[in-house]
């Protein structure tokens, strides 16, 4: 456990309910958790362990999230783990890419990516309100594998703020889905990178365990109460979350890359 006040570990409790809430609901939760723990860990503290921290938090919340999803939507599992496979693989090498790459060349292409999303999503308001009831091709699915597997894997290993985000417009967009369906789907997902990266992160032994678990049980009920507000109040709501969620992404990168 890091030497930290009791007053900060309740802000990062705090935080890590917070972010379980908006990661379950579409994503983006990491936007909130961890600059929190960036901020809250001791000064001279790695940012590995803020990073390899995070993940053991998230990771429960995320889970937690997608057992409820499971449960009471209509998410195709397997599909889901097979994209989640790939997009293991993807986030590994955009984790040894990043290693000798500067990500602050592709933060101003996120961005435009992002502000075009947001358009997209403003000027078409039947976006993922039903899902489609004409079967997916096969070719669909293999550019969800591809896309929203390894290419999104690859940026959440890269760079990694909103992934989840691009998780759920991809899955929308390609697998036909309703919002609160793909944002199950991305959850099932969410969890296959969490694991791959929290791996390597304990393997490397950048993990406050007992700050984790203390946290992840916060980020726990975030994540349940989230998928469960989700469910109840449809993908209308999803999709005013979604565009909350994708702003403030463009202005904390926008922040990042100019500001700060």
């Amino acid at each position: 456990m890091p030497d930290i006040s009791l007053t900060t570990v309740v802000v990062l409790c705090l935080a890590a309910l917070a972010a379980g809430w908006i990661d379950a609901v579409v994503g983006g939760g990491g936007l909130l958790l961890l600059p929190a723990m960036l901020l809250g860990l001791p000064g001279g503290t790695s940012a590995a362990y803020a990073l390899g921290t995070n993940k053991a938090v998230a990771i429960v919340g995320t889970t937690g999230a997608a057992v409820t999803y499971a449960r009471k939507a209509p998410v195709d599992v397997r599909m889901a783990v097979r994209i989640g496979l790939a997009a293991l693989a993807g986030s590994t090498a955009g984790a040894f890419v990043a290693a000798g790459l500067s990500t602050d060349v592709l933060k101003p292409v996120v961005m435009v990516v992002l502000l075009g999303v947001g358009a997209f999503v403003i000027f078409k308001p039947a976006f993922g309100k039903a899902p489609s009831t004409a079967p997916v091709s096969p070719r669909r699915v293999v550019a969800a594998i591809g896309l929203a597997g390894l290419g999104i894997g690859f940026y959440d290993g890269l760079i990694g703020p909103g992934t989840g985000t691009f998780l759920v417009l991809a899955l929308t967009a390609l697998l036909h889905l309703d919002l609160v369906t793909a944002s199950a789907t991305a959850k099932i997902v969410n969890c296959c990178t969490n694991a791959g990266a929290l791996a390597t992160f304990a393997w490397k032994g950048t993990v406050f365990w007992q700050l984790a678990a203390l946290m992840a049980v916060f980020n726990l009920v975030g994540g349940m109460v989230g998928a469960h507000t989700a469910l109840k109040k449809g993908s209308g709501f999803v999709r005013v979350v979604l565009l909350t969620v994708v702003f403030a992404l463009v202005t904390n990168m926008a922040y990042e890359q100019w500001i700060a």
